[in-house]
């Protein structure tokens, strides 16, 4: 391996790194305004264990909800 496909390598990994770290943040921002614990957006480096927190995420009551207006039915 040369040195330039080196630095191609470094050069992608730390891109693929900044991504994740992205996209934890931006479903850390999601989680906590719903009114779940931040730190379940670390699931979402689980792969399937990503998509049954999604679909829960999706389809759960969310605590924000019953705070903000406790008379509310939104589902």
């Amino acid at each position: 391996m040369d040195s330039g496909n080196s630095a191609a390598f470094v050069v992608i990994g730390i891109i693929y790194l900044a991504m994740i770290i992205f996209f934890i943040v931006c479903y850390w921002k999601i989680w906590s305004k719903a009114g779940f614990n931040g730190a379940w957006s670390l699931l979402m480096l689980i792969p399937l264990v990503n998509l049954i927190a999604f679909a829960y995420l999706a389809f759960a009551k969310w605590p924000i909800h019953a705070r903000l207006n406790p008379t509310d039915t939104f589902n």
